[in-house]
């Protein structure tokens, strides 16, 4: 199964990411901002979603149409 990020670039486990757009945090009250970057995902059993840690939240699942590969 290949995952791509938003411009197509194939995503790896390991590899570092950027947020394309703000995306606030169900269930939370915080914002990750654009231009943040995301180290160290893991790749998850589908093609259009990450496993991932930021700095203030951990055990999170991005969409990968909201990411680029850096």
């Amino acid at each position: 199964m290949e995952v791509k990020d938003s411009n197509g670039a194939q995503l790896n486990e390991g590899d570092t990411v950027q947020l394309i757009k703000d995306l606030k945090v169900k269930g939370t009250s915080s914002t990750l901002k654009r231009g943040t970057v995301i180290k160290n995902i893991r790749l998850t059993g589908r093609a259009d979603e990450i496993e991932c840690r930021s700095d203030k939240i951990k055990g999170l699942v991005l969409k990968t149409c909201f990411l680029k590969k850096v």
